[in-house]
């Protein structure tokens, strides 16, 4: 070859690396493998409760994350970022934030932060990204749903056996406890619960005290300014950097204490196979920016999916379509639903003009709902033995750092039409199938509620906030997709396969009535001690 020729050659293929870099393309990726006994894909609630039961047995446990392990390298990536200023660790992979209202915080590049949204066709799904899963970025709301209402979604189980063992285990382990009387009623950073209660008293609604995984002592704590602030320092959706008891601080931190547990973060799973001896998973190793720095395969003899509802599903359904494996139940993917959750508010709350009285004093509240607010939710409204218009709504905070006369609500309802999840070969990802159909109902009752609240008190619909006054389309508590009894058999073993199995919310079918995660812990507990009774 002639050195002109030799030159020119080299010089296109050295461009053509610079090109591919510049696309991020890595043409060299280095490639791993290992053989462990028990993987466990996901670290949010039934992952972690997986691993802590498995290394308390004395098992050796590998868990992938897909998002960071927010406490490595002494926290490198935190703090975490508060509502009003967010940072680029406040969102999964996109140059702006989104979060479900107010989004005006736009970014350098992307990051692999602690909030994701996936948008589908009527609907947006939240998740939290990191090890700890959802309980990095929930309102930390440990509510027990309806007694009755479980029964009816999980006929197959014994209602009494969770209300007197695994609801109380899981409770004792997330670390729950409940704001005193008297701290409610004196702190001014809870004024828009006390208006909220007492406005929802004034329209016949009954409301309720829910318990939370937030530490009120430290709470108390932030407000006399002994230590550094966190819930009213409006943290909670991207993050809190203290008072939450979130899984890394409980589960997780009780299984890496055994020694036994080997946590992997940016591990994306791609599929999954069957293989002679268990199941080989295949994995992108990604970098901050989400770009792919390596390849992973992980063979393993025992399984446990735990990736969230959507997480779970598509691990499911790419399984079948990547992996060959046609052997699960036809209900794969079917029973899904957002927890019936639906945003709404109301503005012009408690001005000079409508007043509304402080019941315990027979006095009127100051006006507005205050310009100091906690994060953390511990007020509901429970009008679920209403036939005609059932929910539960949180009470939520608005923390704006100034008053606004707003009050926001989540509204969660019955789904009795659940929706499905499909894989699509042509995108190669999944679809949500979710129409008006699915959630209209939703929409009916969050009327009602608004209705009836401004009728009593006063105020106008949320349109500052929505351009209709309701978010039907926000999804904080995705459900279903492999449920309990259908897909698994009723202790998360996968219907078609041996030492395959789910312990997460996708277990849980379309909705529970209430924020879901002290129930998906406690269905976790449940499996959990059959799984190592019988199958180890």
């Amino acid at each position: 070859m002639e050195r002109r020729t030799f030159i020119k050659i080299t010089s296109a293929s050295s461009a053509g690396m610079v090109a591919a870099s510049a696309f991020g393309i890595n043409l060299e990726l280095n490639h791993s493998e290992e053989t462990i006994e028990n993987l466990v894909i996901g670290s949010g609630y039934g992952g972690a409760v997986a691993a802590l039961r498995l290394t308390q047995a004395g098992k050796k446990v590998v868990m992938l994350e897909m998002g960071l392990d927010w406490e490595k390298e002494n926290g490198k990536y935190k703090p975490f970022s508060d509502l009003i200023t967010p940072k680029n660790n406040s969102t999964w992979l996109k140059k702006s934030s989104q979060a479900p209202m107010m989004n005006i915080a736009m970014f350098n590049k992307k990051f692999t932060g602690v909030l994701d949204r996936m948008d589908f066709e009527n609907i947006k799904v939240y998740a939290g990204r990191g090890v700890g899963g959802g309980s990095l970025v929930n309102g930390g709301m440990a509510v027990q749903p309806k007694k009755e209402y479980f029964q009816e979604m999980f006929p197959e189980l014994n209602v009494d056996e969770f209300w007197n063992t695994y609801f109380p285990l899981a409770q004792k382990e997330l670390e729950v406890n409940e704001i005193s009387n008297d701290y409610y009623n004196e702190s001014p950073y809870y004024k828009f619960a006390r208006v909220g209660e007492s406005e929802a008293h004034h329209a016949g609604f009954k409301t309720i005290r829910v318990p939370n995984v937030y530490s009120f002592d430290y709470m108390k704590k932030e407000e006399a300014g002994e230590v550094p602030k966190s819930a009213l320092a409006k943290e909670v959706i991207y993050g809190n950097n203290h008072g939450k008891q979130s899984l890394e601080k409980t589960y997780l931190k009780k299984a890496l204490k055994t020694g036994l547990l080997r946590i992997q973060d940016l591990h994306r799973v791609d599929y999954f196979k069957q293989t002679e001896k268990g199941y080989t998973v295949f994995v992108d190793i990604i970098d901050t920016e989400g770009l792919v720095v390596a390849k992973k395969t992980i063979n393993c003899k025992k399984l446990f999916l735990n990736a969230g509802s959507l997480g779970t599903t598509k691990l499911l359904l790419t399984a079948m379509h990547k992996g060959k494996m046609t052997n699960f139940d036809k209900t794969v993917g079917g029973n899904w639903g957002n927890n019936g959750n639906v945003m709404t508010g109301r503005n012009m709350v408690n001005t000079l003009f409508n007043r509304v009285e402080d019941e315990a004093t027979e006095e009127n509240h100051s006006t507005g709902t205050g310009s100091k607010q906690s994060t953390i939710p511990v007020s509901g409204i429970d009008n679920w033995n209403d036939e005609k218009h059932s929910f539960f709504a949180e009470i939520s905070p608005l923390p704006m750092g100034m008053e606004v006369y707003t009050a926001l609500y989540l509204v969660i309802n019955k789904v009795p039409v659940p929706g499905s999840i499909s894989y699509d070969p042509a995108i190669g990802d999944i679809k949500i199938n979710w129409e008006k159909k699915n959630f209209k109902h939703t929409v009916d009752n969050a009327k009602y509620f608004i209705k009836k609240m401004n009728k009593a008190n006063g105020g106008t619909p949320a349109g500052l906030l929505w351009g209709k006054g309701y978010g039907p389309d926000i999804c904080y508590h995705p459900l279903g997709g492999a449920v309990i009894g259908k897909t698994t058999d009723l202790f998360g073993r996968v219907k078609g396969y041996e030492n395959l199995y789910i312990t997460d919310g996708a277990l849980v079918p379309a909705s529970i009535g209430v924020n879901p995660f002290l129930t998906i812990t406690a269905i976790a507990e449940y499996c959990m001690e059959e799984i190592l009774k019988k199958d180890f």
